[in-house]
């Protein structure tokens, strides 16, 4: 779908710096602002964190102007509430779009039930650890143009979205309980499809697919059955593939990258320079 806050911020000075569409169709948008006056209403909601400056941010409420943002400060602004702000300042931020129909899919999900409606509160410069955790932690620190960062970028977009219902919602539903994890076959199952789909850049839902699980219920009952989160370990996968075939194979770096899910060579590079100490072609040549 088309998000109408990426548009409309486009109209003003609001430089769009990163953007990224997540499988479910979630998008990720990384922006820069500075003196600029912005009004904005949506046919979606919207999740933004202060990742750097916003204290010369102001928002209008009422026939007052108040402010209070600043580095990690986050804001909430559900679909059709119409918010207008002047920004005296710097600002960079990023947002999470997602519509009432992504918030009801996971709902249904995790819950295994529907609510009749879904109210969000709306929330202004307001401080919560576990979205500033979440966001610099697993959606800053990796560069959204690499298809091998889906996993991470999808898996981290799905528990931002639960964390809001939770927390910031109508929803008064008690939290299932996820006890275990994978059954052996069904483990030994999954794994073989994720060596064989290496190349590809895969999500959440792909994963929990094969399970017949939630993308909730997976998460926990593959991090209880590896002891790591499903993108840790496709990362180390892909890793311990291209290591092989540097050593035994005469593919170029770049067949390398592509067969094992990366989708550039100097990406791959520096990946596995991190997890071996060496290069790619540093090893080749030893």
């Amino acid at each position: 779908m088309t998000y109408q806050t990426l548009e409309q911020l486009q109209q003003h000075k609001a430089q769009l710096l990163d953007h990224a569409q997540l499988g479910s169709g979630m998008q990720l948008a990384s922006w820069y602002n500075q003196h600029d006056r912005v009004s904005v209403k949506s046919n979606h909601h919207t999740l933004s964190l202060y990742i750097r400056e916003g204290y010369e941010c102001y928002q209008r409420q009422g026939i007052k102007w108040r402010n209070g943002g600043g580095p990690d400060h986050f804001c909430l602004m559900p679909q059709q509430q119409e918010s207008e702000w002047d920004i005296r300042g710097e600002l960079s931020f990023v947002h999470l779009y997602y519509t009432d129909q992504h918030l009801r899919d996971l709902a249904a999900k995790v819950w295994d039930k529907e609510p009749n409606t879904i109210q969000l509160d709306e929330k202004t410069f307001a401080v919560d650890p576990h979205i500033t955790l979440l966001y610099r932690h697993f959606l800053l620190n990796c560069d959204w143009k690499q298809s091998e960062n889906l996993l991470q970028l999808s898996t981290t977009a799905t528990l931002l979205l639960n964390h809001v219902l939770r927390q910031y919602s109508n929803i008064v539903w008690n939290m299932p309980q996820v006890k275990g994890g994978l059954a052996p076959a069904q483990l030994r199952s999954l794994l073989a499809w994720i060596e064989a789909h290496l190349h590809l850049p895969l999500t959440i839902s792909d994963l929990a697919a094969q399970t017949h699980l939630s993308d909730y219920h997976f998460a926990h009952m593959f991090r209880h059955s590896m002891q790591q989160a499903p993108h840790q370990y496709i990362l180390q996968q892909r890793l311990m593939r291209a290591h092989r075939l540097v050593q035994s194979s005469t593919l170029s770096l770049t067949e390398i990258a592509l067969q094992c899910g990366f989708s550039s060579a100097s990406h791959f590079s520096n990946r596995f320079k991190q997890h071996f100490g060496c290069t790619p072609s540093q090893l080749r040549h030893y």
